[in-house]
């Protein structure tokens, strides 16, 4: 870990916020891109190869911010089905664009093998305002749990509690961001009224698994196929990645169920959640999309 992290702009050192200082950081947020633009029309273009279902609406601005899921047009009971989901920190580019690329692209050349249920943007204000909390500050992919107070995890959930699906894998497509410890971690840090250590940032693509259906062949599939597009991430000086034990190139592992994780809301043997790294200099934003395809093509050429 690099130096701590003990001051923000909003707040008091070691005190919680309140109503008054998260009503603080709701003001200073500005929207800086279009969802209508960049997303909804990319699902628009997906309607004439899939069934594209509005499962909800965030709250926020029920018309700016519709909810969608993208579907195999023909559900073959007999076949696996694959959920693939991007957008839960709206910030992280590449997971919303890198769901909707590998529906475009990959999708329909794999559906005589699986069905897919894909929800390429589940936190679109936080898609629009560059952000990893959503309005309320509170972080959407620690949010996965019985009457969430994240609106965007509870319509996502209920959605595929709706659906009955069965899951044979998940894909929850991510990045880590210098931006991370620049202001997400600091802001954590201040709404909490804790001090808190900056990440690592680590310089390439890795993946977390769950510790509890870890899957190392699964895993290892997904940094095989990213290898061929992108670099993976070394260990940092303590032989981890963000604190946590490798466990093979690239791979770590988090307990999903416990910090409430998306990657945790089904039942699937498979489960994995990307880290794209976009602010390398060995990077493009292209690069990046392109990974999170590769990333989810190497999982499922493993489970075939």
């Amino acid at each position: 870990m690099n130096q701590q992290v003990s001051t923000y702009p909003i707040g008091t050192p070691g005190q919680a916020w309140g109503n008054a200082e998260k009503a603080e950081w709701l003001a200073r947020q500005r929207v800086k891109r279009s969802y209508a633009d960049e997303v909804i029309t990319r699902i628009d273009g997906l309607r004439a190869d899939f069934d594209v279902q509005q499962y909800g609406a965030l709250p926020y601005d029920t018309g700016r911010y519709p909810l969608f899921l993208v579907l195999s047009r023909e559900f073959d009971e007999d076949k696996p089905t694959v959920l693939v989901t991007g957008g839960v920190h709206g910030y992280e580019t590449s997971g919303v664009q890198g769901a909707l690329r590998f529906m475009k692209t990959r999708a329909r050349s794999l559906e005589s093998q699986f069905n897919f249920v894909c929800a390429p943007c589940i936190s679109p204000w936080g898609y629009e305002t560059i952000n990893r909390w959503n309005r309320g500050a509170v972080d959407p992919n620690r949010s996965f749990y019985p009457d969430s107070g994240s609106p965007e995890a509870a319509s996502i959930m209920q959605a595929i509690e709706q659906g009955g699906w069965r899951f044979i894998a998940h894909f929850d497509l991510h990045e880590t961001t210098d931006s991370d410890n620049d202001e997400f971690r600091p802001a954590l840090a201040a709404r909490d009224g804790k001090t808190m250590d900056n990440w690592h940032i680590p310089d390439g693509f890795y993946t977390v698994g769950d510790s509890a259906r870890p899957e190392p062949g699964f895993q290892g599939a997904i940094i095989r196929s990213v290898k061929k597009v992108t670099h993976i991430a070394p260990p940092d000086a303590d032989g981890g990645i963000i604190g946590e034990k490798l466990q093979q190139e690239g791979v770590i592992n988090y307990d999903a169920r416990k910090h409430s994780l998306c990657m945790g809301m089904t039942d699937a043997r498979f489960v994995t959640t990307t880290e794209v790294y976009p602010d390398s200099p060995r990077v493009t934003d292209e690069n990046c999309t392109d990974a999170q395809v590769a990333a989810v093509c190497g999982g499922l050429e493993e489970i075939s």
